[in-house]
Order: structure tokens, then C-alpha cells, then sequence
């Protein structure tokens, strides 16, 4: 596995050794120890899958408090753009984000620890989205951020974007909560 680092400190895009022949592929997913070692150390809780069509933007979402979550991502269909934005206050890279290119075909992944906002688009016809999280989901924890906030300036790639009804409902950046410590 190779895991390179992203201009904002904490996230890691990781790459999986990948062994294939005629009869397909193999890889590990996680291994506890292995990911330990490259600073992914928490205790997973919860996965999440999600199918998205074309042109979908989800997000931005994070939750608050103790049930701030650390995410694994990736995607095992497809192709998204993936983006956290970095919501530490205090941090020397606050409000600003990192949006990497995850595919079913790389089989890559990104690791995005609490204190950041994620969302994703879809790039492809469609797309199956896998997180792992580091805390269970809590609504009365969760909060948004609108995907289109002109002050963090996210190119999603997408062309008429399909955004639900609860994330077009999304705070401004400059309006999140800033009493709460991750």
C-alpha cells in the first residue's frame, strides 16, 4: 500500500497493492495494524454505502461533538470527485479543502479524520460510494454546509448539479458553529 499525503495535514490518499490475473483481482480493504501504522488509528463503528447517479453532489456533511467522525472512503463503482474541507478552528488550512479522484477502477481511498466537512460528486453514469466511519451516526449531531458556498470555491465537475432537498438546505461556511472542538 502507498499512502501519500495532501496539502492539508491529516488527510491521506491511499493506494492499495492490488494482485490480479484472468480471474480478476485482490486487495486489502483495511487491516487495522497496517493502517495504524500510517496514522489511521480509531476504532471503525459503522460502514456506509450509498449509489449515486450522474451529476450528484452530496454533502457538505459533518457531524459535531463526540460523534465527530473520522471517514475511510472510497468506491467500489464508478467515479467521484471527493472533497473535505477543513473546519479545525484553529487550523492553519481552516476553510480551506482537498479534492481527490476516487474510482472503482483505482481502487483507491481517502482518509478524512473528524474536524472536516466531506461531500462528493459524481463523475460517472453512476457510482457506489463506501465509508467507513469512526462514530456512529447521530442527527441531532449532524450539520451541512452548502455544497456551492462561493467563499470555499469547490469545483465539483459536474454540470447541473442534483443536490437533495436537506443539502440544499446547507449553511453558509461562514455561518457554522464555532463552539464546538473536534
Amino acid at each position: 500500500m502507498e499512502v501519500k499525503k495532501t496539502a492539508i495535514d491529516g488527510l491521506l490518499l491511499i493506494e492499495p497493492s492490488v494482485f490480479g490475473d484472468t480471474r480478476g483481482y485482490f486487495f486489502e480493504s483495511f487491516s487495522k495494524p497496517k493502517y495504524a501504522e500510517v496514522g489511521i488509528d480509531c476504532e471503525f463503528v459503522q460502514d456506509n454505502i450509498s449509489k449515486s447517479t450522474k451529476s450528484t453532489v452530496r454533502g457538505l456533511h459533518y457531524q459535531i461533538g463526540e460523534s465527530a467522525q473520522g471517514k475511510l472512503c472510497s468506491v467500489l463503482r464508478g467515479k467521484v470527485i471527493d472533497v473535505a474541507v477543513d473546519i479545525r478552528f484553529g487550523s492553519p488550512t481552516f476553510g480551506e479543502h482537498v479534492a481527490v479522484e476516487l474510482s472503482g477502477e483505482l481502487k483507491n481511498q481517502f482518509w478524512i479524520p473528524p474536524g472536516f466537512a466531506h461531500g462528493f460528486s459524481v463523475l460517472s453514469e453512476e457510482a457506489i460510494f463506501h465509508y467507513k466511519c469512526s462514530a456512529l451516526y447521530d442527527k441531532t449531531s449532524e450539520r451541512c454546509i452548502i455544497y456551492n458556498d462561493s467563499t470555499l470555491n469547490i469545483d465539483w465537475q459536474v454540470d447541473n448539479p442534483v443536490i437533495s432537498d436537506k443539502d440544499k438546505q446547507g449553511k453558509k461556511f461562514a455561518e457554522i458553529d464555532k463552539n464546538f472542538i473536534f
